[in-house]
């Protein structure tokens, strides 16, 4: 009797794992909190070299003062003829007039770090990009060595205690330290706890538990921190407030408890019982304790045979030691780049449409709840590979479109349909986001996974450093970076076909099934094509 069967008659939808879903709720809010956290600290507001005559002249005066200057953000000025500025030569500038958005004050503009210091929040968003990468590597390698539970409380508590750190700098040294403790833990407390619901969700219920809450609380958390952050004024106390929540984490291991099935990749098998034990108390199911004896007996009986092969414990490098498992592998890290690379340009590239970028990432955060739905409703009946695929191909056209528009129209006349493209292309790059992690997940063995999942992803934060080059492509040819972000959209598309199906089956436990997994099946399979077949046969029959 395997994991699956046992858990059913624990319950594997039960109250148990409805406190599992909430506590997986909470944990994306807190992922919100902090993922936004670094681009609101560093908000730059449009601004101007100060002059004694410039006091009290509202936005349109001061642009227009400075309308025959091509720097007026670090251009000193002279004097002031005829409403024209005049610059001053050899002169540099030690003060600015901030036009802050709804008086909110960005470490830029409270520490001046702009013009000759403008790359000062720069470098503290590499260190956070390096934080993040070694934080995920670190932490997917505990999650598979000391359990999922211990690690997500570590990276939660690590990514917290430095963005309250950073609260309280002046100084770039130490403004760069605290964001690389910060970024150790940026996606990593959020796909720990996924993999943690995903290891006691039944394959039925994945789909739902899974992409509706991430839709419900992770578009709640992105929603409200821009708000959030101007309601409160300053960027310090953000900060304590997208930490402090962190605290709550501190409770879970007394409301849920390990992955039984992580414990059964380690031979832990009296405390996988007891974990299932638990999961059936809290769901009011009464199983049979010979149930417990035989699912033991099971796995026991396995690791024997494992044993008399004379194989080795599984490891993410030995994913690269046969023919399936090593394409499997490489495909799934390349869509992770591809993914990444083209959520982030698209969620960084909020500046210059006519709209406030505070109100703008607020109001099109919103298609997370949609983009949910979609994947509820789609990815159980086209299957898993189908809904990537479909997802990638859709959202290259929108992404493509959203480009065009942006070189031809004026943003300030035309920032309702501009900002309605921006959201069209983050449902297109959502849904994209939210299939791949749980596409990937299936396909990976459990005894690799929390490993494997954190390598892919940290593949994927390391094309997050390219963002800002691709964005920059703009300076040369305006929807050029859509465009680019659109080819390797397409280009993903068309890698899911060289993946497996996973929708209604048993999920690979080891390597060795990883490489056995779906062995007969063609690049086209997609399961609502099978139905289809099936039903006309029968019609016709």
């Amino acid at each position: 009797m395997d994991f699956s069967q046992v858990l059913d008659k624990c319950g594997d939808y039960g109250r148990f794992q409805v406190v599992l879903l909430l506590l997986y709720g909470y944990t994306n809010i807190l992922g919100s909190l902090h993922y936004f956290s670094q681009t609101l600290i560093t908000f730059t507001p449009e601004h101007w070299c100060s002059h004694d005559d410039l006091y009290g002249l509202d936005a349109d005066e001061l642009r227009s003062v400075y309308s025959n200057i091509s720097a007026p953000s670090c251009t000193f000025l002279m004097d002031i003829v005829n409403g024209t500025g005049v610059a001053a030569e050899d002169a540099q500038c030690r003060n600015w007039i901030f036009n802050r958005e709804s008086g909110y004050e960005s470490i830029t503009t409270e520490l001046k770090w702009v013009c000759d210091k403008s790359h000062h929040p720069a470098v503290g968003q590499s260190f956070f990009f390096i934080g993040s990468v070694i934080g995920t590597i670190t932490f997917g390698y505990l999650s598979d060595q000391i359990g999922r539970l211990p690690s997500l409380l570590m990276a939660t508590i690590c990514g917290a205690a430095g963005d309250f750190a950073t609260s309280f700098v002046n100084t770039l040294p130490w403004f760069a330290a605290s964001r690389f403790l910060s970024g150790l833990s940026t996606d990593t407390m959020y796909y720990l706890m996924y993999i943690l619901v995903f290891e006691y969700l039944s394959p039925k219920s994945r789909t739902f538990g899974l992409n509706i809450i991430l839709a419900i609380f992770y578009c709640f958390g992105l929603m409200t921190s821009p708000w959030a952050a101007i309601w409160i004024g300053n960027w310090r106390h953000y900060l304590w407030l997208a930490s402090l929540p962190a605290l709550g984490v501190l409770i879970y291991p007394l409301l849920i408890c390990e992955s039984a099935q992580w414990l059964l990749t380690k031979k832990k098998y009296d405390e996988a019982v007891a974990c299932l034990k638990r999961v059936a108390k809290f769901n009011g199911c009464k199983v049979e304790e010979s149930v417990f004896d035989e699912f033991v007996k099971y796995y026991r009986e396995k690791e024997l045979e494992v044993t008399k092969m004379g194989d080795q414990e599984d490891t993410f490098l030995g994913m690269f030691l046969t023919p399936r498992m090593r394409r499997f592998t490489l495909t799934l890290l390349l869509k992770s780049v591809i993914i990444t690379l083209s959520c982030d340009v698209i969620n960084r590239n909020m500046e210059g449409l006519g709209t406030s970028p505070f109100k703008l990432f607020s109001f099109t955060s919103v298609v997370y709840l949609p983009a949910g739905v979609a994947i509820l409703l789609l990815q159980n009946k086209i299957g898993r590979k189908g809904m990537a695929c479909a997802a990638l191909f859709v959202g290259g056209l929108i992404t493509t479109a959203t480009g065009l528009l942006i070189a031809h129209l004026d943003p300030s006349e035309n920032a309702l349909l501009l900002a309605v493209m921006v959201a069209l292309g983050r449902f297109g790059a959502t849904i994209s986001y939210d299939a791949e992690i749980q596409y990937a997940a299936e396909i990976i063995p459990t005894s690799v996974r929390g490993q494997a999942v954190s390598n892919i992803h940290v593949v994927g934060l390391a094309s997050s450093s390219l963002a800002f080059y691709v964005i920059y492509l703009a300076k040369y040819y305006k929807p050029l970076p859509s465009i680019f972000i659109s080819c390797l959209m397409f280009f993903g598309a068309g890698l899911c076909l060289t993946l497996p199906e996973t929708l209604d089956k048993k999920l690979p436990e080891n390597l060795a099934d990883g490489e056995q997994f779906a062995v007969n099946e063609s690049f086209f399979y997609f399961p609502c094509l099978q139905k289809k077949r099936k039903n006309v046969k029968n019609g016709s029959a």
